[in-house]
């Protein structure tokens, strides 16, 4: 294992792996639909909700959608992202990216 030097912190941190980028258009739009749905997801929900019923109901929508989306973002993150990774901080589109290479698109990632 490689480790690189941080200046800020003079504090040594494991290299970590780039995350996957997929040369099949299928899979890049398998990644930007999965990250799209991860982001607003919660906020559709809640608009066709208030449009069509109440917005009481649509608070309580936000709200259990957020945690839905929530717990549904950590297990795909917690699942694919290698373990020494972890404690960095991800974009849905780089949980989509992550959890569709460990998944679905293994052998379709291009090489730096």
């Amino acid at each position: 294992m490689k480790f690189a030097y941080n200046c800020n912190m003079n504090d040594f941190i494991p290299e970590i792996e780039p995350t996957p980028t997929f040369k099949s258009k299928k899979c890049q739009w398998m990644v930007r639909l999965l990250a799209f749905k991860l982001t607003y997801i919660p906020i559709i929900l809640t608009v066709l909700v208030a449009y069509t019923v109440d917005y009481f109901y649509a608070v309580a929508t936000l709200l259990i959608s957020y945690l839905i989306t929530g717990i549904v973002r950590s297990y795909m993150r917690n699942n694919s992202i290698p373990r020494q990774q972890l404690e960095y901080t991800y974009t849905d589109q780089a949980i989509a990216a992550w959890f569709l290479y460990r998944t679905y698109c293994f052998g379709d990632q291009t090489r730096p």
